[in-house]
């Protein structure tokens, strides 16, 4: 049986007569990179703090690492809300070696992995300057530095993309993804679907505090596939004509064919083949996040659903 990380069952929370969670069911396998994504008020950061225990269910049961998140299961997590904050009075390293302290560091080995982070994320020339010095990425950085600098089992990071250059987002994906081949297990909330398609293995989906669906990336994109191939290749397109396909978009030189039960892959492959055509690509198209999540959003149109994945919470 897979261990997990994180087990919600029937959750509800509710602000007054608003339901931010609503009957919601969610298990979260251990050494697993889990993206959650919905747009504003879908109650993703609600969520979060529940399973931080920062907030209580109003029904339902919430289970980090096996129990109640207690304050030992909770020390065991890195988390990093979306809310930034820093005390900016306070220099740098003495900040970092502080949240160590609050973390079970000893001070020395504390100043030790801040200077390791500090030089990786090559902010080792400002570890003297006050906080308030700092450009707001590069706070950003030494919040997220102070998130992973007690080695924690799992990290919990609500839009921590947000704000950052190009650069920098590399830079932490890379770092996700090296604490994932740790055995880490990482839980983050973005409303980059290009983003979440790069790092994730599992996602959940929410809209309008229901879970849309959730599951291995993967086998979601192959179970939601449209049935259509790209298909570049040398000469005229004739030979689509003759097969009797003229329900065709071209997008960046590959020809787009809708699949139907007269006109399947392998009747267009055999096709190619006979007519001598020579294949760049064929592929079957798989549909991207944002398509899967327009189309289980139900009710909720594309453009207001997508409009709001400007700061999903």
């Amino acid at each position: 049986m897979t261990e997990l990380a994180v087990r919600l069952a029937g959750v509800t929370k509710k602000f007054g007569t608003h339901t931010a969670v609503s009957n919601f069911d969610l298990e979260i396998p251990r050494g697993t990179i889990v993206g959650l994504l919905g747009p504003n008020g879908s109650g993703k950061t609600t969520m979060i703090r529940m399973i931080m225990a920062i907030l209580l269910p109003d029904r339902g049961t919430v289970e980090l690492f096996g129990g109640f998140p207690d304050f030992a299961r909770r020390s065991r997590v890195g988390y990093l809300p979306e809310e930034r904050g820093v005390y900016e009075k306070m220099k740098v390293l003495e900040q970092l070696v502080f949240l160590g302290e609050l973390r079970g560091l000893v001070r020395r080995e504390a100043q030790s992995r801040a200077g390791q982070w500090l030089e990786r994320l090559e902010l080792s020339e400002w570890s003297g300057k006050k906080i308030q010095e700092l450009s707001k990425g590069m706070q950003q950085k030494v919040q997220f530095i102070g998130t992973v600098l007690h080695d924690p089992d799992m990290l919990i990071l609500d839009e921590p993309f947000s704000g950052l250059d190009p650069i920098n987002q590399e830079v932490l994906e890379a770092i996700v993804r090296e604490e994932r081949e740790r055995g880490k297990t990482i839980l983050f909330s973005t409303h980059l679907m290009e983003q979440a398609e790069r790092l994730c293995e599992r996602v959940c989906l929410i809209s309008r505090s229901h879970k849309v669906l959730d599951g291995d990336l993967k086998k979601l994109k192959r179970r939601e596939r449209s049935g259509a191939v790209a298909v570049e290749f040398q000469g005229d397109a004739g030979w689509l004509t003759r097969l009797g396909i003229h329900d065709i978009e071209v997008v960046d030189d590959a020809h787009h064919i809708p699949v139907t039960n007269r006109v399947g892959h392998d009747s267009i492959l055999a096709a190619a083949v006979r007519e001598g055509v020579t294949l760049r690509r064929f592929e079957v198209l798989e549909p991207t996040l944002r398509e899967i999540f327009v189309r289980h959003a139900g009710e909720q149109s594309e453009e207001p659903a997508m409009a709001a994945m400007g700061g999903a919470r």
